[in-house]
């Protein structure tokens, strides 16, 4: 295909389905941007509106669950949309630059903390918080299908998710370490900012920076959350554009296959390997937020030693990347259904490890969050590439392909487990008495210690058991690649 054709909305595949380092490097950057969101969400968002924003732990808690009403439409709408979406750049690609700067807008306007009363406040944080998730919701459902059509080869999609993840995890490193020193750097009044000016003396500011000394200076930290965002959306943006401009759509649906959303989404709820890996997902992203939304409360309130957090999200995010970069070669050599309960499974056994841990324990609890980022860190690219496959089975079986609809879902799992998460979190906190910014009772460091151990492993303890009634491993999906292979050649050779 020349050159000139390649804006048209599907690009032939090479028969090997094999992809270029280039055009993953491109697919990760939509990653890259979209977890200086979702990042946020699963880390800081709970603490943000306790303790910045000013509304208690069981509102933010009730909100995030009820808001996910409206993802139930929500999701599965966009991804039929897309599914129906015909450009000359494709069904997926063109919403990473029709709805980027609407996000970015939006999360400003999230993490913005008005000037209102207890039920003002309250109402400005469930408008907000709705348009930031519909319109991630309109940007991360077509990037996230966007894996499903560009490769038709499986084991190539696995490679794809992991530089998917690279770009993921590595952002996560900035978020985790920076975020809080980013707000409370904004925060900081000009004067004291101007003691390590960022323009005048770069590297000073970099050392004073990572230095973590200032977090003790006061600050408005209703204006560095804002403006934290305002830096995330920037750029953001710039790597949702380059993405657009890196990637190729090559996997078209069957041509005679006529829109029915009503049968797709029945078909969809009749798959086992759906539903199961559905499920899954949802049971881990709910222990993830649960620990990664109390981590800021655990080092606060349990360890008093909030300068240590920063360096213990950035662990995990780092452990999560190693495992993601070695991720293609082990698939390559073990069947992913198999690593993927192994590593859920065995993660959450050492999650649980942290029961025994106390307050001077540092070295203990950081070796038991590497160990078990590393390797639960291998089911991230594997995930992403079995709700593809997912697709392909249901093209298989019933000769219907959605896969839109199917990662509209997928995304849908994760943020019914990101509410689920926040939810429980803000359930547990209320249930042993937590109160804001003040000494904590036993009961109340019971029930963070808790949320931060035994109940998100033991949630990944029984993932992994569900985990056994997913159909479709390796061999099978070998099969079933090939037989669309073949069906697609048939059709070319009627046509």
């Amino acid at each position: 295909m020349s050159e000139a054709g390649k804006g048209n909305a599907m690009v032939q595949a090479p028969e090997d389905g094999l992809l270029s380092f280039r055009e993953k490097t491109g697919y990760a950057l939509g990653d890259a941007a979209s977890n200086f969101y979702w990042k946020t969400f699963e880390f800081f968002i709970i603490f943000f509106y306790t303790d910045v924003f000013g509304i208690s732990a069981g509102a933010v808690g009730t909100m995030m669950l009820l808001t996910r009403v409206l993802d139930a439409v929500a999701d599965p709408l966009m991804g039929a949309i897309a599914d129906r979406t015909r450009t000359r750049w494709g069904h997926f690609r063109p919403y990473l630059i029709w709805f980027a700067v609407p996000l970015a807008l939006a999360g400003v306007l999230t993490f913005t903390t008005p000037n209102l009363g207890a039920s003002g406040k309250l109402v400005y944080a469930y408008i907000t918080y709705c348009l930031l998730m519909l319109l991630y919701t309109a940007v991360n459902i077509p990037y996230s299908a966007l894996m499903g059509v560009m490769t038709p080869n499986s084991k190539e999609r696995t490679s794809l998710a992991s530089f998917r993840f690279v770009g993921a995890f590595s952002v996560a490193v900035v978020v985790q370490y920076c975020t809080p020193s980013l707000a409370q750097w904004f925060g900081m009044s000009a004067a004291l900012r101007a003691q390590h000016p960022f323009l005048q003396a770069p590297l000073a500011w970099v050392r004073w920076f990572l230095s973590r000394d200032f977090l003790a200076l006061p600050s408005d930290l209703t204006r560095g959350w804002q403006l934290t965002m305002v830096l995330y959306g920037i750029v953001a943006v710039a790597l949702f554009v380059l993405c657009f401009l890196s990637t190729r759509e090559r996997v078209a649906p069957p041509k005679d296959q006529a829109a029915d959303l009503g049968r797709d989404l029945r078909d969809m709820a009749g798959s086992r390997s759906f539903v199961v890996i559905l499920g899954v997902m949802v049971l881990m992203i709910t222990s993830f937020v649960l620990r990664g939304s109390v981590s800021a409360y655990y080092f606060k309130y349990f360890l008093h030693r909030n300068d240590l957090l920063g360096p213990f999200l950035v662990s995990n995010a780092l452990a999560f990347l190693a495992a993601v970069v070695i991720t293609p070669a082990i698939a390559k050599r073990f069947d992913k259904k198999a690593i993927f309960m192994g590593a859920i499974g065995v993660g959450g056994a050492i999650i649980c490890g942290f029961w025994v841990a106390g307050p001077t324990d540092i070295g203990l609890l950081f070796a038991l969050q590497i160990l078990a980022s590393f390797i639960i860190g291998f089911n991230s690219p594997i995930l992403w590439a079995m709700f593809a496959d997912t697709a392909d089975d249901a093209e298989w079986r019933l000769g219907r392909r959605n896969t839109g609809l199917v990662f509209a879902s997928a995304i849908f799992g994760t943020k019914i487990g990101l509410a689920f998460g926040a939810w429980v979190t803000g359930l547990l906190l209320t249930f042993f008495g937590y109160v804001a910014n003040a000494d904590q009772t036993a009961s109340s460091l019971l029930g963070i210690r808790l949320s931060m151990s035994l109940i998100p492993g033991v949630m990944l303890l029984v993932a992994a058991a569900l985990m056994q009634a997913y159909p479709l491993n390796d061999r099978q999906m070998i099969r079933i690649e090939q037989d669309l292979k073949d069906r697609k050649r048939a059709q070319e050779g009627e046509a």
